[in-house]
């Protein structure tokens, strides 16, 4: 009788207890934007990417092991907790949208609801919906009753809480998260759709000599008196090929990555919202980020890093910060 492995990562129905499981025996990491799981070291931005991090371990299938519980920052406001007395209770935090962080647009939806017919679907696809999870069986073919039961929402991670927009579930561990039913069946999965995401992406990779050329990065930033200090969290980055240029008022980067098979290019100029002292600028290649060091010619606050972005009101802190008496 077929039982469903419980691991992270695996989820795969299996008859061999000696069958060889793909797995993550770390638990996931959400914090500041970024995805991941505590055993490896991808980190991404979106909730699809996450999700397709491949496992870092191999063993047996489990039926019975429970899954570590997620990782939490102290950073993180839990609704039990309770601002120091004599303080007042911090404001309510709007719900996160996972995938839908300031700095990355928010995923594109599906191109087409239907499998293109004259298209070829892989066998063990994964079908594209959230919450689905089966896989496409070449020797069974496809059926107009296959009953895709899935989420057509974002997932939503908020004050601990975790579910989908579409529906009113919520739950606390991620790996009840991960079985909350789909609230939406439709007659057939989305195994390939249309083909044009993937034949886009294909002309892309062509038009820049296959690479993948991204639009936009993660940034932070934070400053003193004399610099500012800003990081672009792109991981691989090539340090015999990157560039980084100075202006007065202007940071020119190109930064190619070492990922393969398919190495990733982040370009662009990133306009500062105040002059640097070109000479005094410096910069460093680290493992998950560029980070540059940006020395300030009239010591002024920056209330935002790039000078296109909108000021947000918030005061900025600048050098350390007082002993409150």
């Amino acid at each position: 009788m077929a039982q469903k492995c419980v691991h992270q990562g695996c989820g795969k129905q299996f008859t061999d207890a000696d069958e060889v499981c793909k797995y993550h025996p770390g638990p996931p990491i959400f914090h500041e934007g970024q995805k991941g799981w505590k055993c490896c070291k991808p980190r991404v931005l979106t909730f699809e990417e996450f999700m397709s991090i491949p496992p870092c371990t191999e063993g047996k299938h489990s039926t019975t092991d429970l899954p570590p519980k997620i990782e939490k920052r102290e950073s993180e406001q839990l609704p039990d907790q309770q601002a120091p007395q004599g303080l007042p209770a911090p404001p309510p935090r709007a719900p996160i949208t996972v995938g839908q962080v300031s700095s990355t647009p928010p995923p594109p939806p599906p191109e087409s609801e239907d499998d293109d017919p004259s298209l070829e679907i892989p066998d063990g696809r994964t079908c594209r919906r959230r919450g689905c999870g089966a896989t496409y069986d070449k020797s069974k073919g496809r059926s107009d009753d296959e009953k895709c039961v899935h989420h057509p929402g974002a997932p939503i991670f908020h004050e601990g809480s975790k579910g989908y927009s579409c529906c009113k579930r919520r739950v606390l561990e991620f790996d009840q998260f991960m079985k909350i039913e789909g609230c939406k069946t439709s007659n057939r999965h989305l195994f390939v759709g249309s083909g044009k995401e993937e034949a886009e992406k294909a002309r892309r990779l062509a038009e820049n000599g296959g690479e993948e050329v991204l639009d936009t990065v993660r940034t932070d930033f934070y400053q003193t008196p004399s610099s500012v200090i800003a990081s672009f969290f792109l991981k691989k980055i090539d340090k015999d090929r990157a560039k980084v240029a100075f202006d007065a008022q202007n940071l020119d980067l190109d930064l190619p990555t070492t990922d393969a098979p398919t190495p990733k290019r982040y370009k662009k100029v990133v306009p500062l919202w105040g002059p640097i002292d070109t000479a005094k600028s410096s910069f460093k290649v680290l493992g998950t980020k560029l980070e540059v060091t940006l020395v300030k010619t009239d010591g002024s606050s920056w209330p935002v890093l790039r000078s296109d972005d909108r000021p947000t009101g918030e005061i900025l802190q600048v050098g350390r910060a007082g002993r409150v008496q």
